[in-house]
Formats: C-alpha cells, structure tokens, sequence
C-alpha cells in the first residue's frame, strides 16, 4: 500500500510542479512581454501622442486664421457691393428724371410739327415772331443735346457700377467658397485632435487640455486685481481685459465675451480700450511698432510660428495670455513655450 501510495505521489507532485512551472512561466512571459498586450490596443507614448494634438491644433489654428481672413475679405466685398448697388440705385434715379426731361423736350418738339426753322420763316405771316420761335427752338434743341449727352453719361455710369457689382459678387461667391473650405479643414483637424486626445492616458489628457492647472488659473485670477505696470493706459486695459477672461472657452472664429480664438483675444482686449485691430494674425503682426523680444512690455502683441498663426497678449515677466486650442482654455503661459516669431506694440 506504501509504495502504491508512493507511486500515487510522484504523479502528484510532477503535476504540481508543471503546473508551478507553467505559473512562473507565464508570469514571466507576462513580465517580459508586458507591453505585447499593448500592441492588441496600442497607445503612442506620451510624447508622440501630445506631439500629434499640438500639431493637429496648430493645423487647425493655420485653417482658423485662413478662415477669419476669408470671412473678414468677404464682409468687405459684402459692404462695397451693398455700396455699389446703392450708388446704382441713385444713378438710376438721376437717370429717369434726365429721361423725364428729355421726354419733355422731345413733346414740345413733336407739338411743333417739327418744320424746318426756314421753312416756318417763309411760311410765316409775322416774321419777327418767327424768328423768335426759331431762336427758342434752337434754344430747346441745344438743351435737348444736354440732356442727350447727361443720359449717355448717365447710362455709361449705372454700366460702369453693374460691372463692379458682378465683379465684387464674384470676389464675395469666391471668398465664402474659401471660407467652408477651411471650415472643412478645422472641423476634420479638430476631429482628429479629439481622437487622439482620447488615446492618451487620463493623467496626460488632463494635463493638456488643463483640466488639474485649476491652482494656475487661480492664480491668475489673484493677478486680475494687480495687473503687471503696462506702458499706457489703453495697453493696461488690454491686459486687464485678458486677465478677465482667464479660464474661457476657445471657439475658432469667436471674438467674445465668451469665447475667443487666438487673434480674437487680442482683438477684444483692445477693443475693449477703444483701440481697432485687424481680425487675423497675419494683419495683426503689422498693426503697430515691432519690438525685439528683449523690449517687451504688457500690453505688445507676441507672435508664435513661422507662419505667424498665433498670438498672445504679453503681460509681464515672460508670460502672456492667449487662447491655446479647443482643448484648453484661455490662459497664462510662457512665451517661450512656443517658437517666437515676433512681437508689436500697438498703443
């Protein structure tokens, strides 16, 4: 019986070290190949993953500036053909009283048989009186030749103004086309900004889109009260305007109360001191005196890329205030977080 529970054992115990063995096994097969699980789902490391988002963002910025290009030529060729078409209107106006006229001058004429003013001379049985109708008539014919050339100049003129109209409703057709193009392009950059965003793990997303820097928003709340000293008191403004805004929404095209995009920042800070800007970075880098990085001030407008598709509004000590991307709000950040392009003081 021993040795038959002997033979029973050996059995026993070679399974429990299989089975030891495949459990050591597969903890180190587990160990070792970890990240093979992640190749069923992957996920980009951390770096590449926030590389993509900034660089569909700065994509999208690109096509949002474009777009407030497109729109802002496309208001203006809205206004110049509403002028165009009110410019026609009234030279259509003085048109139909220059027909009235003429149309008079030719009755009167009809009314008078139209005979030869010699011929009437002959006929005549009071010949002075004759001749002073002669005079009047000649008279009468050479306003009727005023009249004629004013209508002709008239008719070249409304001809003249349709043709601008069609070409400013052309230039207005063209540029809203443009405008949906880069629409598109936002829209599909945004798309795929949010899907990798959602590929990253929690604590990375949250970093990015600002969701644990509520302690710097804080922060930068405090500031609003004390703003850094600015050179004037519409650049003070300025920042004031932008230290308010700390933590709103960016919405591409938008130039507040509420939400802003970049360059619509910017453009409300100083609206808000009564200074006008252009509506996109590109215009906006012109609209004053360039300053080096060096002499910075608060209240210059700082520029990012070589394309120049970013702005923010330098407040002091490195730092500005500007709308990043729709995944992060409006907020305080280095300036050189970015690649510097170039800085203007506008007041």
């Amino acid at each position: 019986m021993a040795a038959h529970r002997r033979s029973r054992q050996r059995p026993v115990g070679g399974t429990t070290a299989r089975a030891a063995a495949t459990v050591v096994l597969a903890g180190a097969a587990t160990a070792a190949g970890f990240d093979g699980a992640g190749h069923a789902a992957p996920q980009p490391a951390p770096a590449r993953a926030q590389a993509d988002v900034d660089r569909l963002h700065r994509e999208a910025e690109v096509a949002t500036e474009k777009y407030n290009g497109a729109e802002e030529e496309a208001e203006s060729a809205r206004q110049r053909l509403r002028g165009l078409q009110d410019e026609t209107a009234r030279a259509q106006t003085r048109l139909n009283k220059a027909r009235e006229t003429l149309g008079t001058v030719a009755a009167a004429q009809y009314r008078t048989g139209g005979l030869d003013p010699v011929l009437r001379l002959m006929l005549s049985d009071d010949p002075d009186a004759c001749l002073d109708g002669v005079a009047l008539a000649e008279r009468s014919g050479s306003r009727h030749h005023a009249e004629l050339g004013r209508v002709r100049a008239q008719l070249r003129e409304i001809e003249k103004l349709r043709g601008a109209a069609r070409v400013e409703a052309k230039t207005l057709t063209a540029r809203r086309a443009e405008r949906e193009r880069h629409k598109r392009t936002i829209t599909e950059k945004l798309a795929s900004a949010r899907r990798a965003l959602s590929r990253m793990p929690p604590q990375e997303r949250a970093r990015i889109t600002g969701d644990t820097d509520r302690a710097a928003r804080s922060a930068g709340g405090r500031e609003a009260a004390a703003p850094p000293q600015a050179p004037n008191a519409r650049a003070a403004q300025a920042v004031a305007y932008a230290h308010q805004k700390l933590g709103s929404p960016y919405v591409w095209g938008a130039t507040g109360p509420d939400a802003f995009d970049c360059s619509g920042l910017v453009l409300a800070a100083y609206r808000s001191a009564g200074v006008s800007l252009p509506r996109t970075t590109y215009a906006q880098i012109n609209a004053g005196r360039k300053v080096s990085r060096s002499e910075l001030l608060p209240g210059d407008l700082v520029f990012f890329y070589s394309g120049i598709s970013h702005v923010g509004l330098y407040v002091g000590d490195g730092r500005m205030i500007h709308a990043p991307n729709p995944s992060a709000p409006v907020r305080v950040a280095p300036v050189d977080q970015m690649p510097f392009a170039g800085a203007t003081r506008v007041v």
